[in-house]
């Protein structure tokens, strides 16, 4: 049987996955999505498909990727989506089809506990804190018993925690086959069982990384994948700017010169002069930093093809090739003598790598590339990509033209972009050759969702405008009994606000304020959900920003209001936003109109899309920034949004409040 034809055999209504999965029903958006992948996968080529919320894509580009019999990578933004795939739709979908793939999820080497750093990890200063001593002792606890070393298997580790970087190697502290723990080391296994793998998730960055590899000539995943599928892919140009962006920090110039010096015990015997030459070094990178003092008060310094703003060029050009020359001389002098003294190979390797990031910024800007400085007690020269596609050369899915067994490339998320044509997900990613599908969602917005602008709130840019959306919050949180989800375009907008409503309802025993960083997103995502409208759990008001814009999937009754606090342009001052804006000025067009009215619009769209997650849900969603109803670009920002109802008035607005607290018709 064709792999359309089995694709669309199990997704039916009698089909396998039917049988075997409870919840599961077709959807004629999912079936049309599933056929395309499918085509694709069987005869190759490029697929971006925008899928709305509800249409089941992760389902549509799993089941064509178990029966299609070959290798997958499947590549996901967060980790919270990989293991969600790799933990629970995979697995289900393996027995619902009855398909032996082998599968496997790979992630940085930040994801996996190092034995090695657990052994030394109590003996860091960092470790001397109370709570980073509970943690260590519930890790050591948990190797013990562990298969994959996945920290994701501890639930309440927060992301963010320093003791991560305790129990985790990076390619600078990892020691190779010399390790001890060599044999068990979690990194290597999960590599191990990707190589050997059908289905492999992985990571967006991991993606770049391997890509990179293939461009040097050294085969990993990517060579005998015969498809690849992104999804969450809208953060693949982001992600990718990042990865390619390359940095130079003075601080770690400087740190290096102090290692310099450490090590003038072993030099001084054939090199007297080697405390005259770490002092050299040492006022090269000062020479350096006096000439990167931006304006003050700002966190940029704009460049030009040749030298940063303000500065002289030719001694900007001297100050480079004198530090470069510093660097060299001591990489000679280390070369010589490492091998009588093994410590100063590490170093030499060192200074080996600083000499080529000075050399990135030595040369001409390359076409698409933009730089700048980063200010402050130490400054950090930045070189990037103005998209992904000026750093990959053809495009993340190159075209070949050989046929048959040509790799698939499809690329899908809920938003992709603001209108029809996606044109800037394309561009962005050289994919302009793609075949382009939109599957709209199957939810009856109309009925199930509301928008509400407070028609006379503050201006965003008014001091009391953080203080009139906790009052606004503290009002739905009270009538609601929680079920809100406060999203905010700022961290300092975020304590803020969080602050306010626990000031009004700290002491409340139906509403907790949970704050994002306070624990990790899957632990409060998970509170949020588990929150119960009757009264036996406290209601939640969970107050987060970006990374809670997408990702949230809170179905049912405990979430029923997202409030955003402003419309979510991107930054002025950010010198990518710049760089972009200087490019759609040089083609004639306006910035407004064609980046930061599209940025808005997508980032929006992914903040209301937590609100609907299921078609028999109820919401309403208030965004708080008058803008959206009194500018005329307001139009274009709510035509991209779902075809929700309009709440007019404040009243209005309190009625449909209380509305929500009833039983819905339609039932849960």
């Amino acid at each position: 049987m064709a792999l359309p034809a089995a694709v669309a055999s199990a997704l039916g209504a009698l089909g396998s996955v039917a049988r075997a999965v409870d919840e599961f029903r077709p959807r004629s958006g999912q079936a049309t999505m599933a056929h395309a992948v499918a085509v694709a996968m069987q005869t190759g080529g490029t697929l971006v498909v925008e899928a709305g919320t509800g249409v089941g894509k992760t389902y549509a580009y799993l089941v064509p990727a178990l029966l299609s019999g070959g290798r997958v990578l499947l590549s996901t933004a967060t980790k919270t989506l990989q293991d969600q795939l790799y933990w629970r739709d995979i697995p289900r979908l393996t027995a619902a089809l009855g398909v032996p793939a082998r599968t496997a999820m790979l992630k940085g080497r930040s994801s996996y506990l190092c034995m090695q750093r657990l052994g030394i990890a109590r003996h860091d200063v960092r470790a001397i804190h109370p709570t980073a001593q509970a943690q260590l002792a519930r890790i050591e606890q948990w190797s013990l018993s562990t298969r994959t070393g996945d920290l994701a298997e501890l639930p309440e580790m927060d992301d963010y925690s320093p003791v991560i970087a305790l129990v985790t190697s990076t390619r600078d502290n990892c020691i190779g086959s010399s390790c001890p723990q060599v044999q068990t080391c979690h990194v290597n296994q999960a590599r191990r069982d990707a190589m050997a793998a059908d289905i492999v998730v992985i990571n967006h960055h991991l993606f770049f990384a391997d890509l990179q590899i293939r461009e040097s000539g050294v085969a990993e995943l990517l060579p005998s994948a015969q498809s690849v599928v992104f999804d969450e892919a809208h953060q693949l140009n982001e992600i990718g700017v990042q990865f390619y962006c390359r940095k130079l920090s003075l601080a770690q110039l400087d740190r290096y010169a102090l290692d310099l010096g450490k090590h003038g015990h072993l030099m001084v015997q054939s090199c007297p002069d080697w405390a005259s030459w770490v002092v050299e070094v040492r006022q090269r990178v000062g020479r350096l930093q006096e000439l990167c003092t931006g304006a003050e008060g700002s966190p940029y310094m704009s460049w030009s093809d040749t030298h940063p703003a303000d500065t002289d060029e030719h001694a900007w050009s001297l100050a480079l090739a004198q530090l470069h020359t510093a660097l060299q001389q001591c990489e000679v002098l280390l070369r010589s003598m490492e091998e009588l003294f093994g410590a100063l190979k590490g170093l030499r390797e060192h200074t080996a790598l600083l000499m080529a990031e000075l050399d990135v910024f030595s040369h001409p800007l390359p076409s698409g590339w933009i730089r700048w400085i980063e200010t402050g007690r130490y400054a950090t020269l930045v070189q990037s990509p103005r998209i992904l596609a000026n750093a990959i050369p053809g495009g993340i899915a190159p075209v070949h033209s050989e046929r048959p067994n040509a790799k698939s490339w499809i690329f899908t998320s809920a938003t992709l972009g603001h209108d029809a044509t996606l044109t800037e997900f394309l561009e962005s990613g050289g994919l302009q050759h793609a075949q382009v599908l939109q599957v709209a969602s199957p939810f009856d917005y109309a009925k199930q969702a509301a928008i509400f602008v407070p028609p006379h709130f503050p201006g965003p840019s008014d001091v009391q405008h953080r203080r009139a959306v906790a009052n606004l919050v503290v009002q739905i949180a009270t009538t609601l009994g929680g079920r809100t989800l406060v999203l905010t375009t700022t961290l300092r907008a975020m304590r803020e606000i969080a602050e306010l409503l626990r000031h009004h309802i700290l002491d409340s025993a139906e509403v907790e304020v949970l704050v994002q960083g306070e624990s990790s997103k899957r632990e409060l995502t998970e509170r949020l959900r588990k929150a119960s409208p009757d009264g036996h759990v406290p209601g939640i008001v969970l107050v987060a920003s970006v990374s809670f814009w997408e990702g949230v999937d809170v179905p049912g009754d405990a979430l029923q209001v997202v409030v955003i606090d402003k419309l979510p342009f991107p930054p002025p001052d950010s010198p990518l936003v710049a760089a972009r804006s200087r490019q759609i000025e040089e083609d004639g067009r306006k910035p407004f109109q064609h980046l930061y009215i599209p940025h808005a619009a997508v980032a929006l769209k992914q903040g209301a899309g937590r609100l609907i997650r299921h078609e028999k849900d109820r919401g309403i969603l208030v965004v708080c920034d008058v803008r959206l109803i009194k500018m005329g670009y307001g139009r274009r920002l709510l035509a991209a949004l779902p075809p929700m109802k309009k709440i007019e008035t404040q009243e209005a607005f309190m009625e449909a409040l209380e509305q929500l607290t009833r039983p819905s018709t339609t039932g849960h």
